[in-house]
């Protein structure tokens, strides 16, 4: 007992559910309601094709702009690593000169202090012999000219080291101030190195960043082209759907032109089983519950209509229950209905009327909501044709 509780609590609750709604004219979709919906997908798909396929070119063109972008910094690269080659040989020859320099500096000072060390033994000499030894050296001439000679000797000697002295001197100072200029070169070589190292690390940043873009871009190139599979295969789908829509209407306006062509049996042929009036009551309520009374007779009269041409069945449940006719019998709705015996007396009073042979829709075996060139007679939101 306890397992039969659960289902029939939910079928109490789902009954309720339907029945605390207001009837709404809902109606058993056509073929040409679908395939008017299948051609609007349709167009759909197309409008998403053509925006897919504008997307894929400007992302081409921007896959392009950024090659092209690589290939400069590529080239900008290749300029900065020569410079960079070029500066670390110009450095490099640069410190040779210095030590070049350095060497000479060297040795020009060791020259300007021997001769300065020898200039100050003979002063130191002279100094320590006193006047004498200049003195000797002239008497002891030979003669007034070796005494000439002699004067002129010591004078040149003396003369002789400060000449040196000073060449030397300025010798020193000119490798010294060569030296001075070869260190500031050097400096400015190696800021400059300095910047054009910072301008490698700024480029190269440059073209991973690029690198990076042209992959992103790349990507988004591969899904647009994957979009564009499933585009063309859902278009694919879809012209197929619309194909077997335009056979089914096809199919659909013979039998309809079959069936008015055909002979009917009269309303007083047709012996209605125990039961009719309510399921037709029911499908009425489903279709157009919300409908004037007009429009709840004329639905009746489809189904009616249905049942007395030869080209549908031959029994209200054989109508009304045939596959995809009426949409509230696909979806459950109409058993809701029925159990919940939410039809109204209005709708009862349609399918009397319907039942007894009454039409305001002539032989219509369709209906549905108005569409634009769709003919026929139009009772409330239907058009029956």
């Amino acid at each position: 007992m306890n397992r039969l509780k659960k289902p029939l609590t939910l079928l109490l609750v789902l009954v309720l559910f339907w029945c605390s709604y207001p009837p709404m004219p809902v109606h058993a979709e056509t073929t040409k309601e679908k395939l008017d919906k299948a051609k609007q997908e349709k167009q759909e798909i197309q409008g998403k094709i053509s925006e897919n396929e504008e997307k894929k070119a400007a992302l081409d063109e921007k896959k392009g702009q950024l090659q092209n972008q690589l290939s400069g910094l590529n080239s900008d690269l290749n300029e900065i690593v020569a410079n960079l080659n070029d500066l670390e040989a110009q450095i490099e020859a640069k410190e040779a000169q210095i030590d070049e320099t350095t060497n000479q500096l060297n040795e020009a000072i060791k020259t300007a202090d021997d001769q300065y060390a020898a200039m100050k033994k003979r002063i130191q000499f002279m100094y320590e012999m006193g006047d004498n030894t200049y003195w000797e050296m002239l008497v002891e001439a030979g003669s007034f000219a070796a005494m000439i000679n002699a004067a002129e000797y010591i004078e040149e000697l003396t003369a002789y080291d400060r000449r040196k002295l000073e060449e030397y001197k300025e010798i020193r100072d000119t490798i010294q101030k060569l030296q001075e200029q070869q260190i500031s070169e050097l400096e400015e070589l190696d800021e400059l190195k300095e910047q054009v190292e910072a301008e490698q690390n700024r480029v190269w940043g440059l073209v991973n960043q690029t690198k990076n873009n042209i992959s992103a871009t790349e990507g988004e190139i591969s899904a647009a082209e994957e979009a564009a599979l499933a585009y063309e295969a859902e278009l694919k789908a879809k012209e197929q759907d619309i194909a077997a829509l335009q056979k089914q209407l096809a199919e659909e306006l013979r039998l309809s032109q079959l069936s008015a062509n055909s002979v009917w049996r009269d309303i007083s042929e047709v012996t209605f089983a125990e039961g009719d009036r309510y399921l037709l009551a029911s499908l009425i309520y489903c279709e157009a519950g919300g409908e004037p009374y007009a429009g709840q007779v004329a639905v009746g009269a489809v189904v009616v209509n249905r049942v007395l041409s030869p080209v549908f069945p031959n029994t209200m449940a054989g109508v009304i229950y045939a596959p995809r006719q009426f949409s509230p019998v696909g979806s459950g709705r109409l058993e809701v209905i029925m159990a919940s015996g939410k039809a109204t007396a209005s709708c009862f009073k349609a399918a009397d009327e319907a039942m007894s042979g009454g039409t305001n829709v002539g032989n219509c075996v369709y209906f549905r909501t108005p569409v634009e060139g769709l003919s026929g007679i139009n009772i409330g939101g239907h058009v029956f044709y």
